[in-house]
This record gives structure tokens, sequence and C-alpha cells, in this order.
């Protein structure tokens, strides 16, 4: 099976401690995002758990153990971006992680390492001219290290709209044209262009709007076929992604970006982080005696019967 770290916080960056404990533990806890009464237990065997897959802006705190996963496969999204502290005022310097990537890719292979460059927002300072300059320094920064680049046009979510109340949707045209830059310039450094939930119209420039953690991304990041369940589909159904299973918790990512969907608010993050116990199972706080604690039932996707391991990676 997958399991998930990134779609509700950045587990690598701020709880790396936790997470390598929850390893030599064999298990971790994650709470119902929709009934914070229930509890998800999940084993973390290399029996079960085929891949981890991690989204994250800075890799360093869990690129430091990385030999600790040598038994299981990895798929790492790194968002790399070009805003300042104005947009993303918690986020290391972007050069510190350019290197990141190019480290993780030599330690994995490029199959497992993926450049997200999203959300794309536009503002007076951020204007076109911006980005067509920024993405193709950073992707020539990041060439021969990944073969894949993700890109997205800022969605305009409820918690958005009110941590952001200046930000504007993306005209479709100027996603046109900056879409297709996107697609010319990622070709150029011998990368993929894949948007994210955003349908098909970039097809027509050459853009693979297939998904981006598809099954066949999982697979060659692990080298071996797997039999998934089908997704679901995350962001209204518009996703093709396999996205479940995330060990995470929303209010909890001390980036602080402005455009974030997963944080209603600083004081929320910063109250919950405060909570935070790495020993426990739980990335916030500890379950309680009123808790349903459900254990999942997993399995290894894997069909070529052969044990994750990656010895030759390390």
């Amino acid at each position: 099976m997958i399991i998930n770290t990134g779609l509700r916080t950045d587990i690598p960056a701020f709880y790396a401690e936790w997470f390598f404990n929850r390893i030599s533990a064999g298990y971790v806890m994650a709470r119902s995002p929709y009934d914070p009464g229930i509890v998800y237990k999940y084993s973390l065997s290399p029996e079960v758990v085929d891949v981890f897959s991690f989204c994250t802006k800075n890799p360093i705190p869990v690129l430091k153990n990385i030999s600790l996963l040598k038994d299981y496969g990895q798929y790492w999204f790194i968002t790399l971006t070009p805003y300042d502290r104005d947009i993303e005022p918690g986020v290391p310097d972007k050069k510190i992680i350019m290197e990141a990537i190019r480290e993780l890719s030599a330690k994995l292979g490029k199959n497992c390492v993926g450049w997200r460059y999203d959300p794309v927002l536009i503002t007076e300072k951020y204007d076109e001219a911006y980005h067509r300059n920024a993405f193709e320094t950073i992707a020539s920064g990041l060439e021969g290290a990944v073969e894949t680049c993700v890109i997205s046009f800022m969605d305009l979510y409820g918690k958005v709209r009110r941590n952001f109340p200046e930000a504007r949707e993306v005209p479709r045209q100027t996603q046109l044209r900056l879409g297709e830059f996107f697609v010319r310039a990622a070709a150029r450094h011998g990368m993929v262009l894949k948007p994210c939930a955003e349908g098909n119209y970039l097809s027509r420039f050459g853009a693979d709007c297939g998904g981006c953690l598809t099954r066949e991304t999982f697979e060659k990041a692990l080298g071996a076929p797997l039999d998934m369940p089908l997704s679901k589909g995350g962001r209204h159904g518009k996703c093709a992604c396999y996205m479940s299973c995330d060990i995470g918790a929303y209010d909890t990512c001390g980036h602080f970006c402005r455009y974030c969907y997963a944080n209603s608010s600083a004081a929320a993050v910063r109250t919950n982080m405060k909570r935070h116990d790495p020993e426990s199972p739980l990335i916030t706080g500890w379950p309680g005696s009123g808790d349903i604690i459900r254990e999942v039932k997993q399995k290894s996707w894997r069909t070529d019967y052969r044990p994750a391991v990656q010895p030759e990676l390390f």
C-alpha cells in the first residue's frame, strides 16, 4: 500500500523526528479530519507499506537520515517556487532546497523525485514575465535531477480567500500562455510537464494531463508492479492521483504560505504545533480515552513478490 505524508501538512520539514520514531515503533496514528473522535492506526511494516509518498517544501530533515528508509519504496514531490517571504514566510532559502532535490535524486534516482512549481499565482510583483524567468532558472538548476515537473494555478478555496484576501484567479488566457511556456521550457531541460487537476486544456502543447501521483508513478519509483485500488479522485473529482491514507493533520504546517488550503489560521497552527510530542503516535496531541481506534486493513500491493528493499541506493 501507499502511505501519504503531505496532503495535510509538511512532515519532512517539521516532524521528521516524529516520523522516524513512528518507523521505529512500527505504527502510526492519524485523526480523521471529518470525525475527530475517530483515529486510524496504520502499520508501518515494510511487509505492507510499499511506498512512502512525500510532498514537502523542505526534505532536508528527513534527507539527513534517509538510510533508515531503505526497506521502503519512496516517491518525493518537492515544491520549489519563486515566491519571497511575502507569500511563503516560513520556507527556507530556495537555493538550499534546490541542492537538496539534487541530493535526493542522486541517492534515490530520478524516478523517485519530482518538482512542483505550484501554485502559480499572478500579482503585480509576480507577473507573467517574472514566472517565465523564474521557471526557466529553476528548471535549468534541476536539469538532470528530475524528469517530472507539476504545475497548478491557484485555487481560491475558502481558507485561501480568508488568509489571502487579495488573491485572484489566474485568467484562462494567462494560463494558456504560461502553460505553453512551461511545457516548452520543461522539455528543454529534460522534463515532462504535468498539470495538477487542471483538466486537459494544456495537452495541446504536449503536457501530460494523466495525473502526477498515479500507479505508474509509484511503479517507476519502486521498480515493481502494483495492483492498486482505484483512486476516488481528489480536488472535487478532478484529480487522477492516488491520495488516500494520509498520516498528517491539518493546521500543523509552519511554512504559513498564504495560498495554503491546509491551514485555517496561523493561530491554529501555532496552537497545534505546541501540542506536538515526538513520542506520540499522532502528530498533535495524544489519543484520548474517548477516541475510537480503527486499525486499517493493510496489505502489500506488489505483484512481483519481492521484498521492497533498495539497498543499492545507499
